[in-house]
């Protein structure tokens, strides 16, 4: 097949961390490789964001092209909406001077389906939608403080009744475009996020710690994502107070993620208000700012930690669990969104409520007093991640559901077809 998967925002070639550069950039970008692997081919579009970009960047195979839409430099996502119109008029043109033609729409993102839809429109390609976020669900939580303007709202409700299927990360995001957006459920296909088993896979504890300059004998706990209020980092900071003044224990708490490589306060402002909180719980001497790391670090850092912790108010899907898990750590997450279905309760980690970070201390606690427990969670997890959560098993998810609305066989009748041809010419029959 040939598939075009549409990205305003969210660049495959972005470092992970930063606030705009999360579980989207990962998503496409494995997304992309997976269908590469598989012997299709894949071009994704991404607003250029740097003006010395070239149109068009190799990725393992596959092309990036860097769409000229507003001004080449980093915005945030939420002031892209009115360079959607040239970002469509360039997706229009490329695809239609492509001299084979795309199969496949995957738009991520409604500005990425803002786009798509004239693509669609123009040359009759079937459209496939992620939304990776719902703007009712954001302002349900974030309220004021989301930045989106209310017309997001509507291009939502437009995508939802225009493209061809819609891709739920989880049942809870199912349940969300059907109640909020009255989607039909026979054009919702559940298909999760996954991480790579090539890069994401255990380390022996010691090695991992010796690695990362860690303390072989310390509980440590980790958070690592994007820092930006919803992710609930605070919580996490609280509950390391709570723990050590209720428990009279103590744990150390790494934090990675940032706009820059090191835990630089003016690149990334969460920071500077995340340590003002450490200060006041009296946790300050046992809380860590990390930085910015590579992907191919973090399996050093899902190794080296006790437990992994997330606990952000809402989750569309959450990669950074199913990330911990495939290391063999157990993993203590917030039970909302796709947390509540990548975690299970008591067998791979704990769920706790989100802003409760005595619920989050006890649960740690309970870790800390019992290491035989997070050994089980942990190979439970990783068990769990390995059967349901890998990205392979998502990219062929993908193109099942490609093919469908393509109207192209499946693999599998593909297959079969080529075995039949290729008796008949054995045997020099007719292909009447």
């Amino acid at each position: 097949m040939k598939v075009a998967l549409i990205s305003e925002h969210a660049s495959p070639l972005a470092v992970a961390g930063g606030v705009d550069s999360g579980g989207q950039n990962i998503y496409v970008a494995h997304v992309a490789r997976q269908l590469h692997k598989a012997g299709h081919q894949v071009d994704v579009f991404t607003r250029r964001d740097r003006a010395l970009l070239p149109l068009v960047s190799n990725m393992d195979g596959v092309r990036v092209v860097h769409v000229p839409a507003g001004p080449p430099m980093q915005l945030p996502k939420e002031e892209l909406l009115p360079w959607m119109g040239e970002f469509a008029d360039f997706l229009t043109g490329f695809c239609r001077g492509e001299s084979r033609p795309y199969d496949v729409l995957h738009a991520n993102f409604f500005m990425s389906g803002l786009a798509a839809l004239k693509t669609k429109a123009a040359l009759g390609i079937p459209l496939v939608m992620t939304f990776h976020a719902l703007g009712r669900v954001r302002r349900l939580h974030q309220g004021a403080d989301d930045g989106f303007p209310d017309e997001r709202f509507a291009i939502e409700d437009e995508l939802v009744r225009e493209a061809d299927t819609i891709i739920a990360e989880c049942p809870q995001d199912e349940a969300d475009l059907i109640e909020l957006y009255g989607a039909d459920p026979q054009r919702i296909d559940v298909i999760p996020c996954g991480f790579d088993t090539t890069e994401l896979r255990p380390v022996s504890r010691r090695a991992a710690r010796e690695a990362l300059g860690w303390p072989q004998d310390r509980f440590t706990v980790l958070q690592l994502g994007r820092l930006v209020p919803r992710k609930g980092i605070e919580n996490v900071v609280r509950g390391m107070g709570v723990l050590r003044q209720r428990y009279d224990t103590d744990a150390h708490l790494y934090v990675v993620g940032g706009n820059a490589d090191a835990p630089n306060e003016i690149a990334t402002p969460e920071i500077a208000r995340l340590r003002g909180i450490a200060r006041q719980c009296g946790v300050e001497d046992c809380t860590t700012f990390v930085g910015r790391r590579g992907r191919a670090q973090l399996r050093y850092f899902y190794s080296a930690a006790d437990v992994f912790v997330t606990t952000p108010w809402y989750e569309p899907f959450g990669i950074t669990p199913v990330e911990a898990m495939a290391c063999g750590t157990p993993v203590i997450g917030a039970d909302v969104g796709g947390i509540r279905s990548t975690v299970r309760d008591g067998e791979t980690g704990f769920l706790v409520p989100p802003r409760d970070p005595d619920a989050l201390a006890a649960r740690i606690h309970t870790l800390m007093r019992n290491p035989a427990l997070a050994r089980r969670m942990g190979e439970a997890g990783m068990a769990r991640a390995k059967a349901q959560f890998t990205w392979r098993g998502v990219s062929d998810a993908l193109l099942r559901v490609y093919r469908r609305v393509a109207e192209l066989p499946s693999e599998a009748e593909h297959a079969r077809a080529s075995r039949e041809t290729a008796s008949q010419a054995a045997s020099g029959g007719s292909f009447a």
